[in-house]
């Protein structure tokens, strides 16, 4: 007979979310279910739907961990760009493997599936906050929107390749890091035309 350990709300809810998160990485996003959680960190059905209110709640909650996460990284590495200690490159990386390795990409596609398109929301977001924060300039009426753009075109080509890469490589017979050169490539000559970046 095992005795729970006792977890505050917030202890509770980090926990159900680390599961999930290991679920989506070790089986699919199919696999991010109250009860396949619930059973992970020794909790009830009741427990999570207490936290979350449903699957679909504990999907949007997952998927505002995994962009707030992979944000924060990405702006780390912006701001080490600017500072001359990274290269874009990193950052490139950063949001590939956001939604390849780290689930993203099949998260995002199976709440689609799912007709929970508003969980996709937290990203969306997200995202959409850390351009306007690194690029203020952009927002004022009639300015270019060239780093805007630029984003929402990595944003693409990395759920693009989170989801079709490993085929269509195979199928076009390219290199499979071929749409990470080539996102970077495009983030340089933004950042050049911007004037952000030198050389």
């Amino acid at each position: 007979m095992s005795i729970r350990k006792r977890l505050s709300p917030e202890e509770s809810r980090a926990a159900a979310l680390a599961a999930a998160r290991d679920l989506l990485v070790e089986a699919g996003p199919q696999a991010v279910t109250l009860k396949a959680v619930a059973a992970r960190i020794d909790r009830t059905h009741a427990n999570l739907l207490h936290h979350f209110g449903s699957a679909a709640g504990l999907q949007k909650a997952l998927a505002a961990q995994i962009a707030g996460t992979v944000c924060d990284a990405i702006s780390d590495a912006v701001r080490a760009t600017r500072g001359g200690t990274g290269t874009p490159r990193q950052a490139i990386d950063l949001a590939f493997d956001a939604f390849g390795r780290e689930g993203g990409g099949a998260l995002a596609s199976w709440m689609l599936l799912s007709g929970n398109e508003d969980a996709l929301d937290p990203i969306v977001e997200t995202i959409h906050q850390l351009v306007d924060e690194l690029h203020p300039s952009e927002l004022q009426p009639g300015a270019n929107r060239l780093m805007h753009e630029a984003a929402y075109t990595l944003v693409l080509m990395a759920l693009g390749d989170a989801l079709l890469g490993d085929m269509l490589s195979a199928s076009f017979k390219v290199q499979r890091n071929t749409a990470r050169d080539k996102a970077a490539e495009m983030i340089v000559a933004a950042l050049k035309q911007s004037g952000e970046m030198r050389g």
